[in-house]
């Protein structure tokens, strides 16, 4: 089922409490969707969808109308969310800039989302502040949580580009929080936004601790968020879960995943859309049964389902649903 703001908490708050990770799956198209609400579902789990800027403009076509995209994909994730009572699902805005608030409020206002992430990390501590608590007074109005950011995380994730990485101070993520009530905080910890493999990065489990133990000690408890999160090992994972992450992204895998499995079945039924090269055209016959989208648009969808319903062994949120 599709969760309200009020339910996206409590998930978040039995999520820490219990020390385990919600598996947050960024999607674009239905194909991505069935599969993740799927893995979800299957897994016991609560989970969270993200769309980005990028994303809903491409689902809305050439006219990369941002609100036609929003409530496409919207409406998709609530309808099929309303076939699985035992796992809640939520919808966030993922790395929403400043230049985009008149869209954060028409997703507001016409309750598409549950979620969402203002990103202002690009701006001086003081003006980032000033930003995402614009957001937060509007956002709480409607019930919906709102995820802030500081420090620059090094790769690209749809219209984010950073070359360069810059970790979160403790201080700063503690008067960050105070000053913009935000729900959720993501720092900067050394993940990587795009390809990247867990071995070469330098994570800082130690600075997650830090700043979860600093906002516990000042009475501003928060979940906090890994972004970029995968290329990380399942040690790493349950490594930031244990210092206070609640709230895993992820979007690279699922790519990964869907392109590898769908071009290794082409790899091997290429000829029923090319003709064999001994074969003479005018004799070569289309084998529908193969090229058909159902027959492998389905592949990559179980593999991204089967990667779901992995993540949320190794993050522990399987069978930790609040519908269960």
């Amino acid at each position: 089922m599709f969760l309200t703001g009020t339910q996206l908490m409590e998930v978040f708050h039995k999520a820490k409490k219990n020390r385990f990770g919600i598996i947050a799956s960024n999607v674009v198209f239905d194909t991505q969707i069935r599969a993740i609400i799927q893995g979800y579902n299957s897994a016991g789990s609560d989970g969270l969808m993200q769309m980005s800027s990028g994303a809903v403009k491409f689902a809305a076509g050439e006219s990369k109308d941002m609100q036609v995209g929003a409530r496409l994909i919207s409406t998709m994730i609530k309808t099929f969310a309303a076939q699985f009572p035992k796992s809640g699902i939520g919808l966030h805005i993922d790395h929403a800039t400043p230049n985009y608030f008149d869209f954060i409020v028409f997703c507001l206002e016409n309750n598409l989302v549950t979620s969402v992430m203002i990103d202002a990390s690009a701006e001086e501590l003081a003006e980032n502040i000033r930003v995402t608590k614009e957001v937060v007074a509007v956002a709480h109005k409607y019930g919906i949580l709102v995820e802030g950011e500081i420090g620059h995380i090094k790769g690209t994730e749809d219209e984010i580009v950073s070359e360069t990485e810059l970790y979160t101070r403790p201080q700063e993520a503690l008067e960050f929080v105070k000053k913009t009530n935000v729900d959720l905080f993501a720092a900067s910890v050394g993940t990587n936004h795009g390809v990247s493999k867990g071995e070469n990065i330098v994570l800082r489990l130690d600075l997650i601790k830090e700043i979860d133990e600093l906002l516990i000690k000042n009475n501003v408890e928060r979940g906090l968020v890994l972004h970029g999160a995968s290329g990380l090992t399942d040690e790493q994972l349950r490594k930031s879960i244990k210092n206070g992450v609640v709230k895993i992204n992820k979007d690279t895998h699922y790519q990964m995943d869907m392109a590898e499995e769908i071009q290794a079945y082409w790899e091997k039924e290429k000829y029923a859309i090319v003709c064999p090269p001994e074969m003479d055209h005018k004799d070569y016959i289309p084998n529908k049964s193969k090229f058909d989208p159902r027959k492998w648009l389905i592949k990559g969808e179980k593999r991204m389902q089967k990667a779901v319903e992995e993540f949320c062994l190794v993050s522990g949120s399987a069978k930790n649903s609040i519908l269960l």
